[in-house]
C-alpha cells in the first residue's frame, strides 16, 4: 500500500463506470500565511462510504467547511456531480446535494423534533411567501405530505413516536440521530457526517453502523464521514483517506489503510497539523 499514490481514486465495485458524486482536486486553503489543507484529492462514488481520518489537527472539519462552502478554497477545484462548486455558497451547496452533520450538535432545542426535520424540508416546500400568508389549499396539502415524509424519516432511527417531543429533551444519542434525519430531509446526494459517533457508548455506536449502512442502501446515496471512532470507521467504511498536517497521506481499503506504514506513523508518531 505504502506504493500507491495517494491521489489515485479509489471506488468500490458498484460504482465503478457510474460517475463520482464528488471529486477535489488539488484543494487548498490559507488562512493568512498559515496553510491549514494543501493539494486535497479525493472522488467520492455514487453510492460509497467513504472515511476521513486523521491525528487531531489533521485538517478533516476544514475539509468539510470547503465541501459545505462555508469557506472558500485559496486553490483547486470541488465538483458536485461534474459541476463545478465554484461560484456556490452554503445554501445553493445544499440545494444541489450536499448535507452534513456538525461535530457539535446544532439543532433547534427549543422546537419539536417534528418542526426540526421540517427545517431540513425547505428544499422540497411547493408553496411560496403568499401561498403560505394567505394559508391557500396548496400550503396546507404541502404540510400534511411534508409531516408524513417527517414521520417516515424518523422510522429510520425507531423516532417516529417522539415527533412532538422537544428537541433539547432528546437524550444525546437521540440528538444525534435527529441531526442525521435533519440533513436527510434536504434529499442528499452526498451526506457529510461529521465525528457522529462522538458521546456515544458502544451499543448505540454498533446500531449507528448498521444505520449508516440503511441509509446508503435505502437512498443509494454517498456517505463521508469523519470519526475517530476505528472500530466504526474500519467496520463501514469501503473507502478511507487519512489526513496529516492538512496533506493527504494514503487512500484505499480498511485493510489497506491499517497495514500502510505512513498511516501507523501518522497516529503513532507525532501526528497533529492546523486545525480539528
Amino acid at each position: 500500500m505504502s506504493n500507491i499514490d495517494p491521489k489515485a481514486p479509489f471506488l468500490p465495485e458498484r460504482d465503478k463506470g457510474k460517475s463520482p458524486v464528488m471529486e477535489c482536486v488539488g484543494l487548498g486553503i490559507d488562512f493568512g500565511g498559515l496553510t491549514a489543507v494543501d493539494d486535497f484529492n479525493i472522488t467520492v462514488g455514487a453510492t460509497e462510504i467513504c472515511g476521513l481520518i486523521g491525528p487531531n489537527g489533521a485538517g478533516k472539519t476544514t475539509i468539510f467547511n470547503l465541501l459545505t462552502k462555508v469557506y472558500q478554497p485559496t486553490r483547486g477545484s470541488i465538483y458536485l456531480d461534474g459541476v463545478d462548486t465554484k461560484n456556490m455558497n452554503t445554501i445553493r451547496a445544499n440545494k444541489a446535494g450536499i448535507a452534513r452533520t456538525f461535530q457539535n450538535i446544532r439543532l433547534f432545542k427549543g422546537l419539536s423534533v417534528m418542526e426540526n426535520v421540517l427545517i431540513g424540508l425547505h428544499n422540497e416546500a411547493d408553496y411560496n411567501f403568499f401561498g403560505a400568508l394567505l394559508r391557500l389549499p396548496n400550503y396546507w396539502k404541502t404540510e400534511r405530505v411534508a409531516r408524513e415524509r417527517v414521520l417516515e424519516l424518523l422510522s429510520i432511527f425507531d423516532m417516529e413516536h417522539m415527533a412532538n417531543y422537544k428537541a433539547g429533551s432528546l437524550p444525546y444519542g437521540c440528538q444525534r440521530r435527529l441531526e442525521i434525519v435533519r440533513a436527510l430531509a434536504t434529499n442528499p446526494r452526498l451526506l457529510l457526517l461529521d465525528e457522529p459517533a462522538a458521546g456515544m457508548n458502544p451499543q448505540e455506536t454498533e446500531e449507528l453502523m448498521l444505520n449508516i449502512q440503511k441509509i446508503q442502501k435505502m437512498f443509494r446515496i454517498a456517505i463521508l464521514l469523519i470519526e475517530h471512532d476505528m472500530s466504526l470507521v474500519m467496520g463501514i467504511c469501503e473507502g478511507i483517506a487519512v489526513l496529516n498536517y492538512g496533506k493527504l497521506i494514503a487512500k484505499g481499503t480498511p485493510s489497506e489503510i491499517q497495514q500502510n506504514p505512513k498511516v501507523i506513523e501518522a497516529y503513532l508518531g507525532t501526528g497533529g497539523g492546523n486545525d480539528a
